[in-house]
C-alpha cells in the first residue's frame, strides 16, 4: 500500500453534526438494546454472531442506480433484485436503503469494496418508513425485484466526498423466528453539490483493437482479392456487435481513439470483394459483410473527425515478448520499425485524419527495462505503463500526474491501475456494471479530493478488448462525469506533455518485477524463429519478381500478424497462424522449378542438353541463373571447357523456358550432373534437380558408320592406285607411238581426283523441342 493510500485509510470520516446525532441515538438506543438481547432464544446470540458477520442468504443485486453522482434537489432511484438463496421463506421481509458515512479515501473505498456483501457494524443503517420495499413472503428461490426512490436532502449527506449507500434487505425465518439482516450490496455515492477549482484531469484511452483475421493469401486476380480465415470479424461490426458499440458509443464521449492499423486494414479490405475459408478448408467463398463494413468505416470517420487518434504500430505487436524472446532473434526489432512506419500511412488514408505514432503500450502497462529499450527502438517517446507496475516510492499523499521522464528522452505515461481494470469484469449482468460504475466515480472523486489545489492528470488505459457490455459501462462511467464538477476530459498527447510531479517515481522496475502471470503468456523464441525463417524464404523470393509488391505487402503484414498481442495465451493457434503464412509462401516459390529431366544418352562428341525451367505464377520472374554441373568434367564437360555452365532465365508469368546447354564427351561411360536455380547474388532457390548424361561416343551403329567409311576410303585408294598405273602404262606406250594421248590421261584423273576430295561433313546439334513437360524415359541427346 502506498504513501497515499494509507494516510488516508482512516474508514469514515463522520461529520462532526453526525458524530453528535449518532453519540444521541447510542445512549437512547443502548438500554432497550440491551434489554432485547436478555429476551433472545437461546440460539440466537450465536445466530445474532453470524448475522454480524454477514449472513449471505439473500442476494440483493443493484441493477441501476440514478443519477450516479446527485446535485442537490435530486432524487436518488435504486432499482434492481432481490433471491433468496436459502431453503427457507422468508417472511415480513422488506428492502431498505441507507447511507454510511463518508470515506477518506481511495484505500478506503478498497476495503468497503472487499467487504460489499457483508452485513457488519460498518454497514449503512437504513433510513425506514416509505423508504422501504415490503414483501409479506419471499419464498425459497424466488427473486423480486424492488426500486426505491429518495430525495438527497433525506440521505444526511454532509461534506462533499464518497459516501456508502447501503440495500439490504431483512426479514425473518422459521428457524430464525426474529428480523434480522439477510443479505447487502453496499456500493458508493459521490457527493460533490459544488464544482471544484481544480479539477482532475482525466484522459481516457478508448482502443479500437481486433484479432487477426487476414491469412497472407491472396488471390491472383489484379486486385489482390484478400483471404479471411473466417468472417467473424464482420458480426463485430454489425449493429450490437463489440465493434459497432465501440464506434457508437466513443462518438459521444471525451475519449482518445488508440487504433490498430491492421483492424481498419482489415475492415477496409472487408468493403470490396474479399474471400473466406470455409470450414472444410476447400474452395474459399465470397465473404458477406462488405455492407456493414462500409457502414462501420464510414460512422468511424465521423466519429474520430477532429479528435485525438493515436496509432499503435501495424497489427498491435506483443512488445514484451519481443523484448523478452525475440530481440535476440536477428531481424525481430526490424519487424517493429515497419510496422511503426505503415501505421502512419494506414490510418491517414483510411481514416483522412493525421495520427500520433509516438506512443508505445506493453499489455496491461507492465514495464521493464528490457520492455522500455523495445518499446522505444521504434521511434516512439511515451510508453503507456500501469501504476502497479511503475509503484509510486517517493511518499506522495496524493495520485501524481500521470506522466514522468524515465531517462534517455523517454516519458513513461502512468495509467491509474484502479480506474483502468474498473470494468474488466462480467458487465453483461446489470448488478456488476452498476457497481462498477459507481466504483470509477467514487475513486475519481477521491483523487481530486487528495489534494484540491493541486490539480493533476490522471490516465485511465482499459482492456485492449473490451466486450460491447463492457464499452456500454464504461461510457455510462464518462458520461456521468460530463458535469465536470471534480473532473475534466484531456486528450492523450496534452497529457504527455502535463508539467511531471517532481516528487512522482521515475524508476522502472527490474526484470524480476515483470508479473509471471504475464510472461507466461508472451510468445516463445520459437515464435521470432518462425517469424526469421518465413522472412529469410520471403526475402530470397522477391528478388526475382518482376512485380515483387503483390508479394512483399500481403506477406509483409502476415509476419507483422504473427507478432500481435492478441495470440497472447494462445500460443497453439499462433502457431497455426504461423505455419499457415510459411508454407504458402513455400507453395508460391514452388511455382518456380526445374522440370525433372530423365537420363539422357551423348551420343556423339558434343551436343546441346536443354533444361527447363517452368513458371506457374501469374507475373514474371527474373534475375535468376540456372546453373549447371558436370560432376565428371574429365568424361563430359560444359560449354567448351568448363565443368559449370550457367544461364539466364527470365519467364513470363505461365510460360516455360529451356535454358540450352553444351555437352561435349572425352570419354565414355555415365555423368551425374546436378542443375540449381540461383538468385543473382548466388542464393540457391529451389530444390536441386540431377539426371545422368550417358556418354557413348562409340556405339555399334557409329562403328558400323566409320567402317563403312574406312572401307570406301581402301576403295577408293585401290581405284586411285589402279587407275595411275594404267595411266602410267597408257603413257609407257604413248611413248613409244606418236605422244597424243596425255590429254584424255589429264581430263580423265581431274575428274576423277575431284569427286575423291569429298569429305564427311562436320555435325550440327539437335536442340530438340521446348517442353515444359517431364522428358521421357530413356531421352537420348544425338548429335
Amino acid at each position: 500500500m502506498g504513501v497515499a493510500e494509507a494516510a488516508d485509510f482512516q474508514g469514515m470520516v463522520p461529520s462532526p453534526a453526525r458524530r453528535w446525532l449518532r453519540r444521541t441515538a447510542g445512549l437512547l438506543a443502548g438500554a432497550p438494546l440491551v434489554a432485547g438481547l436478555l429476551y433472545l432464544p437461546a440460539a440466537a446470540p450465536a445466530q445474532a454472531a453470524e448475522d454480524a458477520t454477514g449472513s449471505r442468504t439473500v442476494e440483493v443485486s443493484l441493477d441501476a442506480m440514478s443519477p450516479g453522482a446527485p446535485v442537490e434537489g435530486d432524487e436518488v432511484t435504486v432499482s434492481g433484485t432481490v433471491t433468496n438463496r436459502g431453503k427457507e421463506a422468508i417472511t415480513d421481509a422488506h428492502v431498505g436503503i441507507g447511507v454510511g458515512p463518508r470515506l477518506s479515501g481511495r484505500a478506503a473505498i478498497d476495503a468497503v469494496d472487499r467487504r460489499s456483501q457483508e452485513a457488519d457494524a460498518r454497514a449503512p443503517a437504513e433510513l425506514g418508513g416509505k423508504f422501504t420495499k415490503k414483501f409479506a413472503k419471499l419464498p425459497a428461490g424466488i427473486s423480486e425485484d424492488f426500486s426505491i426512490t429518495v430525495p438527497v436532502d433525506k440521505l444526511d449527506l454532509d461534506d462533499q466526498g464518497v459516501y456508502q449507500l447501503g440495500v439490504s434487505l431483512s426479514g425473518q425465518t422459521q428457524s430464525r423466528p426474529y428480523e434480522q439482516t439477510l443479505g447487502i450490496q453496499k456500493t458508493f455515492l459521490p457527493w460533490q453539490p459544488d464544482a471544484t477549482e481544480k479539477k482532475t484531469q482525466l484522459t481516457y484511452l478508448w482502443p479500437l483493437i481486433s484479432s487477426t483475421h487476414v491469412t497472407a493469401e491472396t488471390g491472383s486476380d489484379e486486385q489482390q482479392t484478400p483471404v479471411f480465415e473466417n468472417d467473424n470479424l464482420g458480426a463485430e461490426l454489425a449493429p450490437g456487435g463489440r465493434l459497432n458499440q465501440l464506434v457508437s458509443l466513443g462518438n459521444e464521449l471525451p475519449v482518445t481513439w488508440v487504433v490498430d492499423p491492421d483492424l481498419l486494414a482489415t475492415v477496409n479490405a472487408m468493403t470490396e470483394s474479399y474471400q473466406v475459408k470455409p470450414q472444410d478448408g476447400e474452395t474459399t467463398v465470397p465473404g458477406q459483410y462488405q455492407a456493414v463494413a462500409n457502414r462501420w468505416l464510414s460512422d468511424l470517420q465521423k466519429a474520430v473527425s477532429g479528435r485525438k487518434v493515436v496509432a499503435l504500430p501495424f497489427a498491435d505487436p506483443d512488445l514484451a515478448s519481443l523484448a523478452h524472446r525475440g530481440k535476440d532473434v536477428p531481424g525481430s526489432l526490424s519487424h517493429l520499425r515497419r510496422a511503426t512506419d505503415v501505421a502512419a500511412t494506414a490510418v491517414k488514408s483510411i481514416l483522412h485524419t493525421e495520427p500520433s505514432t509516438d506512443f508505445a503500450w506493453p499489455v496491461h502497462g507492465a514495464v521493464d527495462p528490457s520492455v522500455v529499450d523495445v518499446a522505444t527502438s521504434a521511434g516512439a517517446h511515451n510508453v503507456i505503463a500501469r501504476s502497479d507496475s511503475l509503484h509510486e516510492t517517493g511518499g506522495l499523499p496524493y495520485t501524481p500526474t500521470a506522466t514522468r521522464p524515465i531517462g534517455g528522452g523517454t516519458n513513461a505515461v502512468v495509467a491509474d491501475a484502479r480506474l483502468s481494470t474498473a470494468f474488466e469484469g462480467d458487465m453483461s449482468k446489470a448488478g456488476n456494471s452498476t457497481l462498477a460504475v459507481q466504483k470509477f466515480l467514487a475513486q475519481t472523486l477521491a483523487v481530486t479530493l487528495q489534494d484540491e489545489e493541486k490539480q493533476r492528470s490522471v490516465v485511465v488505459a482499459p482492456q485492449r478488448l473490451p466486450s460491447a457490455s463492457q464499452a456500454q459501462s464504461m461510457a455510462s462511467a464518462l458520461h456521468s462525469l460530463d458535469a465536470q464538477r471534480w473532473s475534466q476530459p484531456l486528450d492523450l498527447v496534452a497529457a504527455a506533455k502535463a508539467k511531471p510531479d517532481a516528487r512522482a517515481t521515475t524508476d522502472v522496475p527490474g526484470p524480476a518485477s515483470y508479473p509471471r502471470s504475464l510472461s507466461r503468456q508472451e510468445l516463445p523464441a520459437k515464435a521470432f524463429q518462425d517469424i526469421k525463417a518465413t522472412q529469410d524464404k520471403l526475402d530470397n523470393f522477391k528478388v526475382i519478381l518482376t512485380s515483387p509488391d503483390r508479394v512483399v505487402t500481403p506477406f509483409g503484414n502476415a509476419i507483422n500478424r504473427a507478432m500481435s498481442t492478441s495470440w497472447r495465451g494462445s500460443e497453439p493457434k499462433a502457431q497455426e497462424y504461423r505455419d499457415g503464412v510459411q508454407s504458402y509462401l513455400v507453395s508460391l516459390t514452388d511455382e518456380v522449378q526445374l522440370i525433372q529431366k530423365s537420363d539422357a544418352t551423348l551420343s556423339g562428341r558434343s551436343a546441346t542438353v536443354p533444361v527447363t525451367v517452368q513458371n506457374q505464377l501469374v507475373q514474371g520472374v527474373e534475375h535468376l541463373v540456372l546453373r549447371l554441373e558436370s560432376t565428371k568434367p574429365t568424361r563430359l564437360k560444359l560449354d567448351g571447357d568448363q565443368s559449370v555452365a550457367e544461364g539466364q532465365v527470365k519467364i513470363a508469368g505461365g510460360h516455360s523456358q529451356s535454358v540450352k546447354f553444351t555437352a561435349t564427351a572425352n570419354a565414355n561411360g555415365p555423368v551425374p550432373v546436378t542443375a540449381q536455380l540461383y538468385t543473382e547474388d548466388g542464393t540457391p532457390y529451389g530444390r536441386q534437380m540431377e539426371f545422368t548424361v550417358d556418354v557413348n561416343e562409340f556405339t555399334p551403329t557409329v562403328m558400323l558408320v566409320i567402317a563403312g567409311g574406312v572401307l570406301l576410303l581402301v576403295l577408293a585408294g585401290i581405284r586411285m592406285y589402279t587407275q595411275r598405273k594404267r595411266a602410267a602404262a597408257r603413257e609407257e606406250a604413248d611413248g613409244d607411238g606418236d605422244g597424243d594421248g596425255g590429254d584424255d590421261g589429264d581430263t580423265d584423273g581431274g575428274a576423277d581426283g575431284g569427286d575423291d576430295s569429298e569429305q564427311p561433313s562436320d555435325p550440327t546439334p539437335d536442340t530438340g523441342p521446348e517442353s515444359g513437360a517431364p522428358s521421357g524415359a530413356g531421352e537420348k541427346v544425338d548429335r
